[in-house]
């Protein structure tokens, strides 16, 4: 009875060092399958950790592609803020969950997420009458991102940041191409004597001029290491610039002078990122940059228009495996001034991730050049079949678990990635 009192005391300093050596070795884990409630708010808690220089494992192929991170109260509470599913494993849990995974057996692997990339948006600064998925994404799921335009790429600021990404921009110099069905729209002109006016500016006579030096500042940037996202019409507007350095592919109504003649064989497709042998559209009153683009000519119903992602080895391929990473692998098209890209323009070192199948088409491709990576994402916005020109803007807080938007933001995380090396 003379021990006892002393006994209890020890007994509960025991019980309090268990609970707190149970605590340091626990994680959060936050599934990404069809349990999770907000997918897209998820990629914001693991930029939310990383940016603390909390390190978190991306668990490719593994319950949709789960993230693990070491616990900490405040990341907890995050969780519960911004309504994002998760549960607290204890360390055995989590040893166990990394050694199934390295087993050669089963096509999952582990990437570490060490340091938040800096994000720039490339966009205008006047209000456009379209929306940006990215820019929309990216506020929705609570990840900080920089708005630059043509200045601040011209005046070399890109190595500032690690990710960049284009959304509906023409760097062909014929704004849009909407000419036909927007020339007498206030919006339309204001945009063209801003850009005029941007150019001149810079030091240009003509805003074709200034979007071929943008678009070669930005490909120094990817070939440098950086990694560039590009949605809509930045994808092949971007490529058609390239490979038209030197000739005047713009109307009078664009540029105040007439076209060069016989353009389709002076384009020099050594010069662009994923695209060949694509022949442009002359006519200024046609809604459409090139014969890259297959959205005039697609003759599918929208309610069987669909994509599937390419099931890829998490071991021996992690970037295109990260890049594809989703609860579902069949994903809902959408539509975009540039929708999809035909198949045969498509340069042979072009890693498809994501096609229709029925129409040869691919939405999702990717690529290297030098020490950098590049993303093109076919379509306008992944939850809105048809959006056109002064459509309201999309509520994501409607459709949390997009997988569509999912695959956006599987770019946003690749530059934090890093491979880690697992124990089987």
């Amino acid at each position: 009875m003379l021990h006892s009192r002393p006994l209890k005391k020890i007994n509960l300093f025991f019980l309090i060092c268990c609970f707190a050596i149970t605590a340091n070795a626990s994680y959060i884990f936050i599934p990404m399958d069809e349990s999770q409630s907000n997918h897209l708010k998820a990629y914001g808690i693991a930029y939310y950790a990383i940016e603390r220089d909390v390190k978190v494992d991306w668990l490719l192929n593994y319950v949709g592609g789960s993230f693990m991170i070491k616990h900490h109260t405040q990341i907890e509470n995050e969780c519960n803020i911004r309504g994002v599913s998760y549960n607290i494993i204890a360390d055995a849990q989590s040893t166990q969950i990394l050694q199934s995974i390295a087993s050669p057996e089963v096509n999952q692997d582990v990437v570490r997420l060490e340091k938040a990339p800096k994000i720039a948006i490339y966009s205008p600064k006047n209000k456009q009458p379209w929306d940006d998925a990215v820019t929309m994404a990216l506020t929705y799921a609570e990840i900080p991102y920089e708005v630059v335009y043509d200045e601040e790429v011209l005046t070399n600021l890109l190595p500032k940041y690690d990710w960049l990404h284009l959304h509906h921009e023409d760097f062909t110099g014929q704004y849009g191409k909407f000419y036909a069905s927007f020339k007498n729209a206030s919006w339309y002109k204001e945009q063209k004597q801003e850009y005029e006016k941007l150019a001149r500016k810079l030091g240009f006579e003509k805003v074709s001029q200034a979007k071929l030096a943008v678009a070669k500042k930005i490909k120094s940037f990817v070939a440098g290491g950086g990694f560039l996202f590009a949605m809509c019409s930045a994808t092949d507007s971007y490529d058609i610039a390239l490979a038209a350095e030197g000739i005047d592919i713009c109307g009078a109504m664009f540029d105040g002078d007439g076209m060069d003649s016989d353009i389709d064989s002076k384009l020099d497709y050594s010069k662009t990122l994923a695209f060949k042998d694509f022949n442009l559209v002359k006519n200024p009153n046609q809604y459409e940059f090139s014969t890259i683009d297959a959205t005039q000519k697609r003759r599918i119903n929208h309610k069987i228009d669909f994509f599937t992602l390419f099931d890829f080895s998490a071991k021996w391929d992690p970037v295109p495996t990260m890049l594809c990473q989703n609860h579902m692998q069949i994903i809902g098209g959408f539509m975009g001034q540039t929708t999809a890209f035909k198949n045969e323009y498509i340069k042979s070192d072009v890693l498809i991730m994501g096609e229709t199948k029925a129409t040869n088409e691919a939405r999702y491709i990717h690529g290297e050049l030098g020490n950098g990576t590049w993303t093109f994402y076919g379509g306008h916005d992944p939850e809105d079949y048809q959006h056109k020109v002064g459509d309201p803007k999309t509520d994501l807080s409607l459709h949390p678990n997009s997988p569509a938007y999912r695959l956006i933001l599987n770019n946003i995380l690749f530059p934090a990635a890093k491979k880690k090396k697992l124990k089987t």
